[in-house]
């Protein structure tokens, strides 16, 4: 099976502007990223740690995506809003199960 996941492990306390970061990426980019799917989620144990997954169909598109001249204005803004260095995870995709 192919596919390419990263999980972008983060703690900020301007959540709502790094939304409004995001949204805007995805405005600036539609039609042209490679993404297939993406999850913002907030860590219910360790307020203010997030953690952003987002899928891609193969590694190579991520590294397309990666490319974009937006994606890395993206980095640098949403490392303004961090609190700290993000920590990511690159996994290749071995096994999906669905449920329900």
């Amino acid at each position: 099976m192919a596919g390419f996941v990263q999980i972008i492990q983060y703690k900020t306390s301007k959540h709502d502007d790094m939304q409004k970061v995001v949204d805007k990426f995805r405005e600036q980019t539609a039609g042209r990223r490679t993404t297939a799917r993406g999850m913002d989620c907030s860590d219910r144990d360790n307020p203010g740690q997030f953690m952003t997954i987002v899928e891609f169909p193969s590694y190579e598109a991520a590294m397309k995506n990666n490319d974009l001249p937006e994606t890395q204005a993206l980095s640098a803004e949403m490392m303004k809003l961090a609190d700290g260095p993000p920590t990511f995870y690159n996994l290749d995709l071995e096994r999906v199960f669905e449920d329900g």
